[in-house]
């Protein structure tokens, strides 16, 4: 079975994590266009697509047996009397350096992906150094991922990329073409999930092919970004992009973390999303089918990261089996026919 999970560094690779017992032919097709903390610093001086969430991608697949070049990849070095470097990754300076000795963004992923024996394909979205812009819902234009997801502005319209010009890199529109799955999300919904589909190619990608598409929705708003928004909000703005009758199924996390938990994401305006009936009946309304499951991590608690805000993450192996049952159920349905 060929899996193609489209997204970021965290979402799509909790997918893969998954599905590595089920497929042995997976690719990542990750967002890179990152522009907030050591990221933005690497892309301004190495003028490179960003590095991030492909650093991300690699160091939590590599299958490695000794672990310390994983976490040399993650380790963020301490610097505190030069602002550029401390917090800085160190996977984003290796993959820049790998990049200025073989001029290709590209095959710096390759090589490193080698040299952590990585068992999937990792994609960038692009070659190209662009950005993505938003149109917000005044009017206003914002440029930059930094500035799509700030604080305390109007709510986002739609999401484009700022060089009209730029195409996504073609392998992977290969393997959305060759895909017996595709998964879409869960992440960041404008900054990490739009930010691919952005890509007009992509979304054409994902309509021509013959594979069942599943949209795996957040588990928790995200300030800056989806503020007031319900899960079939969250639906409505992937189908904005993909067009009516693309999407095959919608996976929604059922289970209810601690009201403890809970109030710790409130308190930062981050607001758990659970099914309603009036959710799923909205869902219905689109043309996909919302599929119920208990596939969030509410056993690890908060988390305390690194210039980021926390949500409550997909556990791996949850969402693969429910991946499972969704492509075993069409199989039978295929097979009736």
């Amino acid at each position: 079975m060929k899996v193609v999970a489209i997204g970021g560094g965290l979402g799509a690779v909790q997918v893969m994590q998954g599905m590595q017992r089920h497929s042995s032919d997976l690719t990542g097709i990750i967002a890179v266009t990152d522009t907030g903390r050591s990221t933005g610093i690497v892309r301004e001086f190495a003028q490179i697509p960003a590095p991030g969430d492909i650093r991300n991608a690699l160091a939590t697949l590599a299958l490695k047996d000794e672990p310390l070049m994983t976490r040399l990849m993650q380790h963020r070095i301490v610097a505190p009397g030069d602002p550029n470097l401390d917090g800085m990754a160190f996977g984003n300076l290796f993959i820049a350096a790998l990049t200025q000795m073989s001029d290709s963004f590209v095959r710096a992923i390759e090589q490193l992906s080698e040299f952590l024996d990585v068992q999937a394909n990792i994609y960038p979205v692009t070659e190209e150094n662009t950005h993505i812009c938003a149109e917000l819902v005044d009017g206003t234009i914002v440029e930059q991922e930094l500035n799509v997801r700030q604080l305390d502005k109007a709510a986002i319209k739609r999401i484009f990329v700022q060089n009209p010009d730029a195409t996504a890199y073609a392998p992977c529109l290969a393997a959305l073409h060759e895909a017996d799955l595709i998964t879409i999300g869960p992440g960041s919904l404008f900054t990490t999930v739009i930010a691919c589909l952005a890509f007009r190619e992509i979304t054409q990608a994902i309509r021509d092919s013959k594979a069942t598409k599943v949209y795996i929705c957040n588990t928790t708003t995200q300030p800056g970004q989806t503020d007031g928004y319900t899960l079939s909000d969250h639906v409505q703005q992937v189908i904005s992009y993909l067009g009516i009758g693309v999407l095959d199924f919608v996976v929604l996390n059922a289970s209810k973390p601690g009201e403890e938990l809970m109030d710790l994401y409130a308190r930062e305006q981050v607001n758990v999303l659970l099914p309603t009936t009036h959710e799923v009946h909205n869902i219905l309304t689109m043309n996909v089918r919302p599929v119920l499951a208990d596939v969030a991590d509410t056993q690890s608690g908060k988390r305390a990261l690194w210039q980021k805000q926390d949500t409550i993450r997909h556990n791996p192996e949850l969402i693969a089996n429910t991946l499972m049952d969704l492509m075993g159920e069409r199989m039978v349905a295929e097979a009736l026919d």
